[in-house]
């Protein structure tokens, strides 16, 4: 019976775990297979349309024509007038969409939408486009936001226990330490004493009175007694454990018996899952200085490393993206070249956005404890009566 009933064991944990770790597997996946819908949908209307030659780009080819035309002119002048005209560009006048609407590139702007970091420098030329954008990221941001919820948990339990058990080591160090110290006095205070003894050279070689001897065997009894307790104590509590050992025991095999039933207490378990989701990063009490030391040191380690393939970018400049970035303000001055590189780290653009909202959520409490304080310290000075002097 004990070898076969292992690997049950063993098939019923790998069970727990998968439906465990459903939900959140879940998430990740349909906001994934979403993103890739997206790409092959924008890359096929925007990369596959029509470039019209508008009415903006004639005029500057005719103004580039005349001012080819005047080249005795002096340089300065020459150089301003260039600099006015290429301000009046438009970057889809000498691009060709396939070029911006690969793949890749598709897959990076939904990744932009739906994070709403937005930069700017992809958008949708075509009205068809346009609409789709708005559908797109009227149903991806929900879903992204439901993906930062259920992972903002997962770190939340994480960061949480890991202040814990650093807590309970500086606590358990502080207490070794204490020890140490009590004992070190302890056997000072002893040989102290004895030294006295010594010194004082007082021997004591009385006999015992009967008043002590039966003071010392009511004490042997009450001693005895106390531990007759303790061993019935710690029997009950066995007895208690054995039971509900056996009361397990039978509720699996009740499981085991119907399936039916089974399956229906993992899809209990599974639909409990759902519903905790944002629990945990309510619960969450960790110092707000430590949330920014850990956004800093994360955004650090990507800006040493994005300027190995943007070769255009240095830490200062890679940092600020990144900060941009992860606080999805998206302002689309600093351009990258090669977005299909960075697509390989947008697990880091998520797990870095859930950081930034962890440490937003912890700042927000932090303000209404604050705006709670300042109330009920102004209605304290209101509510407080004024003294009246007599005349």
């Amino acid at each position: 019976m004990a070898p076969t009933s292992q690997p049950l064991r063993g098939k019923r944990r790998c069970k727990k775990i998968f439906w465990a770790v459903f939900p959140h597997a879940c998430f990740i996946l349909s906001l994934v297979i979403y993103a890739f819908l997206g790409a092959l949908t924008f890359s096929h209307i925007e990369g596959n349309r029509k470039v019209n030659i508008s009415e903006g780009y004639r005029k500057f080819l005719q103004s580039l024509w005349y001012i080819s035309k005047n080249l005795s002119e002096n340089e300065e002048v020459f150089k301003e007038k260039i600099r006015m005209l290429l301000s009046t560009t438009e970057r889809d006048w000498f691009v060709n969409p396939k070029d911006i609407w690969t793949f890749f590139g598709s897959l990076f702007f939904c990744c932009t939408v739906f994070t709403t970091v937005g930069y700017g420098n992809t958008y949708p030329m075509t009205r068809t486009g346009k609409y789709l954008c708005m559908l797109y990221a009227l149903f991806g941001i929900p879903l992204m936001f439901l993906v930062m919820t259920d992972m903002g948990d997962i770190l939340a339990t994480v960061l949480s226990k890991c202040y814990n058990e650093c807590r309970k080591l500086q606590s358990k160090i502080l207490a070794s330490k204490l020890c140490s110290v009590s004992t070190r006095k302890k056997e000072s205070e002893t040989k102290s004493r004895a030294s006295v003894l010594m010194k004082s050279k007082v021997v004591i070689n009385e006999p015992l009175s009967t008043v002590e001897v039966l003071k010392s065997q009511s004490a042997v009894k009450r001693k005895s007694i106390q531990y007759h307790n303790a061993e019935i104590f710690e029997m009950l509590i066995a007895r208690e454990n054995e039971y509900t050992k056996t009361s397990r025991t039978k509720s699996i095999e009740r499981w085991s018996s119907c399936p039916e039933l089974e399956r229906g207490k993992t899809m209990m378990s599974v639909i409990e899952n759902f519903d905790k989701i944002g629990k945990e990063l309510e619960k969450l009490d960790v110092p707000i200085v430590l949330m920014v030391v850990i956004i800093f040191v994360y955004i650090s380690c990507a800006a040493a490393i994005l300027p190995k393939w943007e070769t255009t970018l240095d830490f200062q400049e890679a940092f600020y993206f990144c900060f941009i970035t992860l606080t999805t303000i998206g302002f689309g001055d600093t351009q990258l070249q090669h977005p299909k590189f960075f697509l390989f780290l947008s697990l880091y653009i998520i797990i870095g956005m859930e950081i930034v909202f962890i440490a937003f959520k912890l700042g927000q409490d932090r303000l209404i404890v604050l705006y709670k304080k300042v109330i009920s310290f102004c209605g304290e000075k209101k509510i407080t009566p004024k003294k009246i002097y007599p005349k």
